[in-house]
């Protein structure tokens, strides 16, 4: 009975110790830290280099810098171009840094006419536009599916709250620089992602009409996806370095560093607005 007994004992702690591990791994446990992305050099080049003490990691071949930035623990990553790109930098960012927050930064292309290079669009929601697909009932949904729990996501991922407030606050203090000889405004609307550099005035008409967006670029709605579904609070913030027209390529040329410059500011600007 005494070796029974003490089986049984072993066999039940086992148990408990998988269930419980199986249970804490599903939750969610954030770190003291900020994830900040941006998909190219220029995009992040700023931040890194205005950080105190950084450190440098190599995940799976991708570059994480560490470090402090205005008085916050940060990682500072640069996801590539893309939606796939994006997503992938943005899940090794999660799962190897457990970021409280995470934001982007970057540049975009302007959908809305009454927004001009230079601008800065808040995404208070991103979506994704080249995402469409008929369900097995043949409906046409623009949703993705969220394969945890077989759940539909919301059209567009809403950005967090509490960040939507802190970057108004920030965009309030900041200075940013002109460009085209116009002191650049700061808008709150709706991005737009796809796997495609707009430079078509008819896409961009399609795009204003279908989705009343008001800025595009190729990663946003990927990370607020992966953010979304792993309910980690997030912020994309654009500045526009063209009008997404047939001139896009060479405005976005002319205008991009400072552009890029504009968004990094801000996102700088967003940390010294969070609590320490």
């Amino acid at each position: 009975m005494s070796l029974i007994f003490k089986t049984l004992k072993r066999n039940s702690f086992v148990f408990f110790f998988f269930i419980h591990s199986v249970a804490t791994a599903q939750v969610y446990q954030p770190r003291s830290v900020v994830g900040i992305l941006g998909a190219f050099g220029e995009e992040v080049k700023l931040l890194v280099e205005a950080m105190d003490k950084p450190k440098t990691k190599k995940i799976h071949g991708m570059t994480f810098v560490t470090g402090t930035l205005r008085g916050q623990k940060v990682v500072v990553a640069e996801t590539g171009i893309g939606k796939v790109n994006a997503s992938m930098t943005t899940t090794l960012l999660l799962s190897h840094f457990r970021p409280k927050q995470v934001l982007f930064t970057g540049i975009a292309g302007g959908l809305n006419p009454a927004l001009n290079p230079g601008d800065i669009v808040i995404g208070k929601e991103v979506g994704h536009h080249d995402y469409n697909w008929t369900t097995f009932n043949k409906v046409q949904a623009r949703q993705t599916l969220d394969p945890i729990g077989q759940r539909m996501n919301p059209a567009f991922f809403p950005a967090d709250s509490l960040l939507m407030t802190l970057v108004q606050k920030a965009s309030a203090k900041l200075s940013l620089e002109a460009i085209g000889g116009r002191t650049p405004s700061v808008v709150v609307g709706r991005i737009v992602t796809g796997d495609v550099f707009v430079s078509s005035e008819k896409l961009v008409e399609t795009l204003r009409a279908d989705f009343q967006a008001d800025a595009t670029e190729m990663e946003g709605a990927a990370v607020a996806q992966v953010c979304f579904q792993q309910r980690v609070p997030h912020l994309v913030i654009r500045s526009l370095s063209d009008k997404a027209d047939a001139k896009a390529r060479e405005t976005m040329l002319s205008f991009l560093k400072t552009a890029a410059r504009n968004s990094a500011r801000l996102t700088m600007q967003v940390l010294e607005e969070m609590p320490r």
